[in-house]
């Protein structure tokens, strides 16, 4: 367990026994689950395919996946693997590893895909995060990443305001843990809540603003945006990878056939495993 940042994952271990979405409604959750899987080639797999959720938090994605598939393997570090253990108690082709991504016990070789959503950004080496999972493939097998990008397709204002937030987050994250969690709910409200309306406002009138800060939330519940907010501003954690980062980084992982998704949440990315 050496490719974690042991704050990080303390930090989590607080955040989804909290925020365990249960207050998620289903429907929207399949929505946002739909968004991430859009590019994911669920043709490839079968009834007896194999995978794994590689820092499956809670497992809000697992519950959409584990249907689809023969075995699931949900992996990750912190105490979050509790709560998916309890929230998913009804699918019996699950296993639950409470362990990092480079030590997670399954064989090379042996699965039939996987997929990483939000968790290389908060992981030391990014790079050898990848190749890790990427071992765990058979050739030819696809995972599906999304990482935190660095606003490489956006206007130099838009970089600007992040740097002042990700001021805020490394004063936030170092705060005690009651302090942490009111003041990324007060960020919520007062910041996340708002714009998001406004940028909903915004289409209704025909005005389609893409680069109108935090317009992902625009159709989203306030749930979300309270937990993206404490995920954004909690963790004293966090990289940050331009497009071209993210494609080097799977190409030299033994990827190939590397396709990212043109729209939000950046960077959504699917590879294949070289034959």
């Amino acid at each position: 367990m050496k490719n974690l940042d042991k704050n990080t994952v303390k930090s989590f271990s607080d955040q989804w026994v909290r925020y365990d979405q249960s207050g998620m409604d289903n429907s929207e959750a399949k929505k946002i689950f739909k968004n991430y899987f859009s590019i994911f080639p669920w043709k490839r797999l079968s009834k007896s395919s194999e995978g794994f959720d590689m820092g499956c938090g809670t497992g809000r994605w697992a519950k959409f996946v584990s249907p689809k598939v023969g075995k699931l393997h949900c992996v990750d570090p912190s105490n979050a693997i509790h709560v998916a253990k309890k929230k998913l108690k009804q699918f019996k082709n699950i296993q639950y590893h409470q362990k990092s991504l480079d030590s997670s016990g399954l064989k090379n070789n042996s699965q039939d895909f996987g997929y990483m959503l939000g968790v290389l950004h908060y992981v030391p080496n990014a790079k050898a995060a990848i190749k890790s999972c990427v071992k765990l493939l058979k050739p030819g097998a696809p995972i599906l990443l999304y990482i935190y990008y660095a606003l490489d397709n956006r206007p130099l204002w838009f970089k600007y305001l992040w740097n002042l937030s990700n001021l805020l987050r490394l004063i936030i994250s170092k705060l005690p843990k009651f302090l942490n969690f009111l003041i990324c709910d007060i960020i919520a409200l007062f910041i996340y809540f708002p714009l998001a309306k406004i940028s909903l406002i915004l289409e209704n009138i025909g005005i389609n603003f893409n680069n109108f800060p935090l317009r992902f939330y625009r159709k989203t519940s306030f749930y979300v945006m309270r937990t993206d907010s404490r995920d954004r501003f909690g963790t004293p954690f966090e990289k940050r990878y331009s497009k071209n980062d993210i494609y080097q980084m799977m190409k030299t992982s033994g990827l190939e056939k590397i396709k990212f998704k043109n729209s939000v949440p950046f960077w959504t990315v699917i590879g294949y495993k070289k034959k």
